[in-house]
């Protein structure tokens, strides 16, 4: 395999500064899901957690590092998980968190930043707008900014999942993994076809934001004028080119999927799984369940990367999945 940013070295050693109640997440077959899709489905559970998604595994060895140079103040754009896990890695190291966030964000992961103590700047605009502020933030105020999927910890702490994956996993297929920025993405890619080559990395996105699939196919970088997804989480508009370079080597394949199926996704994911989670974490059902033929007779593994949702707006969803309110 062509090299990429990342180093599985320095991502075994990246377990070692994180706090174990972000490792070793669950990991299980969950057979409950499996006759309405088609295939073995085993569950990767990144909810279950302080910060309820995967985004502190990278928080954590960026806080690390900054603490361990002295750094005291650090500014990031997020669309909620990465500025509640920054927030959250902060707070433990001293240091002084601003995020800043699009004003209609998930209003539970704003006010979750609030509760971490982090200072909260809001935009009128979406997260590229939110990603301008927070760098011209830094820059005014001579801070620290942390970019992710671009700041290569971010990437190798996503990446100690697919350490999970392949030291536990006795043997799987597949692995579908939400795609956004890209750090869960090129993380997870990178240590599978290190160690695992032979499993087949799928990317998924939701068809209202398909800038980095789009990139993806075309091999460059390709933007997008806007973004219309319940998927907060993934709704990018411009690929980092570094990050989409990563991609490109260790995805096989990037996939879109429509609304209607992310809301099935998360429906099945109650229904049978017993999990509450936020869209983006439902992209990898909502990729099976508009290709079952694709999957057929094989084992899947989906990481559930989220569970940060707003109560009303989850009703609404699911609700309506089901042709009727919970």
């Amino acid at each position: 395999m062509q090299e990429t940013r990342l180093d599985t070295a320095r991502i075994r050693a990246a377990r070692q500064v994180i706090d174990p109640v972000f490792l070793d997440t669950p990991l299980y077959r969950c057979e409950a899901l499996e006759p309405g899709l088609g295939c073995a489905v085993s569950i990767k559970l990144e909810t279950a957690n302080p910060v309820r998604s995967f985004k502190a595994r990278g928080t954590e060895v960026v806080a690390s590092l900054l603490a361990d140079k002295g750094t005291r103040a650090v500014v990031c754009a997020s669309a909620g998980n990465l500025g509640q896990a920054l927030a959250w890695s902060g707070r433990g190291r001293g240091l002084d968190v601003t995020v800043v966030a699009s004003r209609f964000a998930t209003v539970a992961k704003l006010d979750r930043i609030r509760a971490l103590d982090a200072g909260l700047v809001l935009v009128d605009g979406d997260h590229e707008m939110a990603r301008e502020r927070a760098a011209a933030i830094a820059r005014y105020e001579g801070i620290r900014l942390v970019e992710d999927s671009l700041d290569i910890e971010t990437c190798e702490g996503a990446a100690t999942i697919g350490l999970e994956l392949v030291d536990t996993v006795p043997s799987f297929d597949a692995v579908l993994i939400a795609l956004g920025g890209g750090a869960l993405a090129t993380g997870v890619g990178h240590v599978v076809k290190a160690c695992a080559p032979g499993v087949e990395v799928i990317c998924v996105q939701p068809l209202g934001a398909p800038a980095m699939t789009h990139s993806w196919h075309q091999r460059r970088v390709i933007t997008t004028d806007s973004a219309h997804t319940i998927a907060d989480g993934v709704a990018g508009r411009r690929p980092i080119p570094a990050v989409l370079d990563d991609l490109l080597l260790v995805a096989d394949d990037a996939v879109l999927v429509q609304e209607a199926s992310i809301i099935a996704g998360m429906r099945m994911l109650l229904d049978h799984a017993g999990l509450v989670v936020e869209p983006s974490a439902a992209l990898g059902i909502a990729a099976i369940l508009e290709d079952r033929d694709r999957f057929a007779g094989r084992h899947v593994v989906t990481i559930v990367c989220g569970g940060n949702v707003d109560v009303d707006a989850y009703h609404r969803w699911v609700g309506a999945a089901a042709g009727g309110d919970l």
